[in-house]
């Protein structure tokens, strides 16, 4: 049976063909050798061993290659000052992969070890720089004001001044304050980074697993001083990402062989390296929030920072993120928040389902039970006192729309029967942003007797080509089957910023719609772009954050063995705000595989260091959610008629842990750090029997 959109079945039946599949005649195979040290300067790199035939890469050969780093500049094709265990140090290509794996185990490299920044608390005191100097990209995802601080490991630090701060507490009848951490953490995605490079009559072309097809174009121009038309990227379908996959990676390294060799290569991560590439920021979030006795939040003050590794990648965004999702979901008239992104000599930290939020919303919500309680409110009531609703402030000073964070409230409590007891149960809320600014162009040509759509869109298991495809199919009048949807191309798509934070339904949806009338226009190709408009002053937060706000809560009910300290979750619920829905089936998985996350969040990962090397890199150490761990999960999708469409790839991610925590608060058991341990919920009731004595 043919597929409707043409695109599931291949998944079916397992003839999808991912980056990792690409093949072209003459390809190499590469391997990579990485610094076993956290900080060591390359003093000498011997290949002579290595046999004849194996193309190989040192230092020696990308001199002539610029630097990169989507936001900072941070990074070359190849380590002369190795500043993470893992950190590539050279490179070979050769005709198959054991041939490649033997030549880089024949490489020599000597080593001068120096001193390692381990850990947030000694990279803040500044006395061993991670970089000696910091540059911002010149790229458009360096899209907002960075506030790099030269002489220091901070690589962007984001402010919010709203209100008056001094004054907000000082009429606050409570105050309570508290610190939350979350620690690293790794995507998992099946599907390794990929990516296949070759030079093709004097262009750099390559089939990567990339969300971001403009970005790593801009950025591979500039690392091989180039015009960006000489790139062209191209990117197949993506077996799972969740943030892994954005910005180069494993392109430099495979399109720098390719230029040595004359010959097509293809990289492909081992599992191992994976831990070594890219994974979640741990944080620290200081929180001190002060309310009135009726239970009116009157200010509210957060110092968070974010540990983003050796090179910066898309950290500095995440602390802007960070810094205002913190503050929740709510009218607060008086907000004061510093944000930091800071260097460490530990494996990168980049974009990761839900970018920064899960952070805010663990040490966000946990406070508002804690407020709740030296206020003796309800926690539901208290939300929904203070939550944001239409036409209200944000800390940011934009008027919201469209919101319906109480909603979503009311619907989770409502699965778990918050009203009969809260013996057990959790609550949490999250306000999540999308990219802002940001632009999606789409063309729409006729072909045959349909119609094929060109964007530079990527499919990353999000399901946005059904999306696309049925939104196409109604606004066209033909049937889905009559519409085609190639894999984005950078020679032959408009521009996008980038398929990240849940924009890509919401902004191509309404590219699209400009593309059809320009097409009934011309008659044979018509070309549509849609544009949100904002930003925020990194030195005031003061602006727009988001165009519209992803919005969602969930509940949480468990149970505790308190011999054991193991923490059972029997139900999770979520509500999610989606405006319009385009394809429910495909919004119903999304939701349950973020909540799938969320559990693997709050239960179970994290990265694991010992003298900054990475000890749990793979898939029996490092524990993601089994079947058997899944509760039962419910779902709520709020729509509203004549509603924008929303994104809600993410929004199921962020409340899942503040709720399990906020669950086991309810027992007693306050716990302040992710992942929950069974050692540390042990602490807890160690900790409540002692105040109950």
């Amino acid at each position: 049976m043919p597929s409707p959109t043409g695109y599931e079945l291949p998944i079916l039946t397992g003839r999808l063909r991912y980056s990792q599949d690409v093949e072209l005649p003459g390809m190499l195979h590469a391997r990579v050798l990485r610094s076993p040290s956290p900080h060591a300067e390359v003093v000498r790199v011997d290949v002579s061993a290595v046999p004849a035939g194996v193309t190989t890469l040192t230092p020696a050969d990308v001199r002539d290659l610029g630097s990169y780093g989507c936001q900072i500049q941070d990074q070359a094709v190849l380590a002369v000052n190795a500043r993470h265990a893992g950190d590539i140090v050279a490179a070979v290509a050769a005709e198959t992969l054991e041939q490649a794996d033997e030549a880089v185990a024949s490489i020599e490299v000597e080593y001068r070890e120096l001193p390692a920044v381990l850990d947030l608390e000694t990279a803040l005191k500044g006395e061993q720089l991670v970089h000696e100097r910091i540059q911002i990209s010149d790229n458009d995802a360096a899209y907002f004001g960075l506030r790099p601080e030269q002489g220091t490991n901070v690589c962007h630090q984001f402010r919010i001044v709203h209100g008056e701060i001094d004054a907000g507490f000082a009429g606050a009848d409570a105050v309570v304050e508290g610190t939350y951490r979350t620690s690293a953490a790794q995507q998992a995605a099946m599907e390794p980074h990929a990516t296949v490079a070759r030079w093709h009559e004097g262009r750099l072309e390559v089939w990567t697993g990339s969300h971001t097809p403009f970005n790593v174009r801009s950025e591979l121009a500039a690392i091989f001083r180039v015009a960006e038309e000489q790139v062209r990227v191209v990117c197949p379908p993506i077996g799972g990402s969740f943030g892994a996959k954005t910005f180069v990676h494993t392109e430099a390294i495979a399109a720098a062989l390719a230029r040595k060799a004359n010959r097509p290569v293809r990289y492909i991560l081992t599992r191992a390296e994976e831990w070594q590439t890219n994974g979640r920021h741990p944080s620290v979030i200081n929180i001190k929030m002060g309310a009135t006795a009726d239970g009116r939040i009157v200010a509210k003050e957060i110092d968070a920072v974010i540990d983003t590794g050796a090179y910066a990648d898309c950290g500095p965004g995440v602390a802007v993120k960070i810094g205002y999702s913190a503050v929740g979901a709510y009218r607060i008239p008086n907000v004061r928040v510093r944000s930091r992104c800071v260097y460490t000599n530990l494996p990168p930290n980049g974009a990761f389902r839900g970018y920064g939020a899960t952070q805010a919303a663990w040490a966000s919500e946990l406070m508002m039970d804690r407020l709740a309680a030296a206020l003796s409110i309800d926690p539901l009531e208290l939300r929904l006192r203070n939550v944001l609703r239409d036409g209200d402030t944000f800390c940011t000073g934009e008027r919201v729309h469209d919101v319906r964070f109480a909603e979503c409230l009311e619907q989770v409590a409502a699965a778990i029967d918050w009203s009969s007891s809260r013996h057990g149960k959790g609550i949490a809320v999250v306000l999540k942003g999308m990219q802002t600014p940001s632009r999606a162009g789409i063309a729409v040509e006729m072909d045959g007797d349909g119609y094929v759509l060109r964007c530079a869109t990527a499919e990353i298991g999000q399901g946005v080509k059904r999306a696309l495809t049925l939104h196409a199919s109604e606004l066209l009048g033909v049937p889905p089957e009559q519409i085609r949807f190639p894999d984005p191309d950078t020679d032959r798509v408009p521009y996008d910023t980038r398929a990240t934070s849940s924009r890509s339904t919401y902004m191509m949806t309404g590219a699209l719609a400009n593309a059809v009338e320009d097409l009934r226009r011309d008659g044979k190709r018509g070309v549509g772009e849609f544009r949100n408009e904002g930003g925020l002053d990194p030195d005031t937060g003061q602006g727009i954050a988001s165009s519209h706000w992803h919005q969602g809560a969930c509940a949480a009910s468990v149970e505790v063995d308190e011999e054991t300290g193991r923490v059972q979750v029997r139900d999770l619920h979520t509500a999610v705000y989606a405006g319009q829905v385009v394809n429910p089936l495909g919004a119903e998985l999304q939701n349950v595989g973020a909540m799938t996350m969320g559990l693997g969040g709050a239960l179970f990962e994290s990265v694991a260091f010992a003298d900054g090397q990475v000890v749990n890199a793979n898939l029996s150490d490092y524990q993601i959610p089994a079947i058997t761990d899944l509760p039962t999960m419910t779902q709520t999708i709020v729509e509203r008629p004549g509603a924008e469409i929303h994104g809600l790839g993410e929004t199921a991610v962020p409340p899942v842990p503040a709720s399990i925590g906020n669950a086991l608060g309810s027992l007693g058991l306050h716990l302040n750090e992710l992942p929950i341990t069974s050692e540390a919920v042990l602490d807890a009731v160690d900790r409540r029997a002692e105040a109950d004595a």
